[in-house]
């Protein structure tokens, strides 16, 4: 049985530091601009659907490198060190930074893909008044405490004007690419239970999906940009096996 062991390997590889330490500097830049020029870094990095004012097409890029509380930062940045260090050492600083933007990059395209659904079906059960509402006023009303009352109205201001943030989607990525890589490698669940790699990239991967599509009100994790992660970084890592 193989054992990932990250002693085996070079402990901190380049890419990993760096991608770190960007991750960091992000985070503290947007608390900084936050406390001392009360500008909220996420309304222009952040990723934001298309039909709102802020969105821009780097957004797709920026969005994953920011982080909406210190838990956030940390378990993502904790993921890309416990994956992503094995990956670097094995694949190399080009082909890791490459798959890792690329699937980040899908996670997004995804999850706007399945915003654009989600939010079609919102539009058909709403009068042009209420939907033109909340495209204008809905983030302030939303920050100022003013919750909406009807759930398909609250659904739809968290699509229309809360952006995406954060690097799960090249996380999950990652964790796919552990576990196709080395499928038969233990992952300790709270750092006790052992789980085969495969198993526990399966297991995740179904719980995303049924989470996606239980759309709970409230719930605002976005599971189809993981998933979006996880299925661009199968399609990259089918395509390099056949190039080689």
């Amino acid at each position: 049985m193989d054992q990932y062991r990250p002693t085996g390997f070079r402990i901190l590889p380049p890419v990993v530091k760096n991608l770190i330490i960007i991750n960091a500097l992000f985070y503290l830049g947007t608390i900084a601009a936050s406390q001392t020029f009360h500008i909220d870094l996420a309304d222009y990095l952040g990723l934001h659907y298309p039909v709102s004012s802020l969105f821009k097409p780097h957004q797709l890029v920026t969005y994953m490198f920011m982080h909406g509380s210190p838990a956030h930062i940390l378990f993502n940045m904790f993921a890309v060190w416990m994956f992503g260090s094995t990956l670097e050492n094995v694949w190399g600083p080009k082909r890791f930074l490459i798959f890792y933007m690329i699937t980040g990059i899908g996670a997004g395209l995804i999850q706007l893909a399945v915003s654009y659904v989600q939010v079609t079906g919102l539009e058909a059960q709403l009068d042009p008044e209420t939907i033109t509402m909340i495209r204008s006023e809905g983030l302030s009303i939303y920050q100022q405490g003013n919750y909406f009352t009807n759930p398909i109205v609250q659904k739809l201001n968290l699509l229309y004007n809360i952006p995406t943030v954060g690097a799960s989607g090249s996380i999950f990525g990652l964790l796919l690419a552990f576990g196709m890589l080395f499928p038969n490698a233990l992952i300790y669940l709270y750092f006790a239970i052992p789980i085969k790699a495969k198993y526990f990239v399966i297991g995740y991967g179904l719980i995303e999906l049924f989470s996606g599509v239980a759309n709970k009100p409230g719930d605002n994790v976005a599971h189809f940009a993981h998933l979006g992660g996880m299925l661009f970084g199968y399609f990259l890592i089918v395509l390099w096996k056949r190039r080689r």
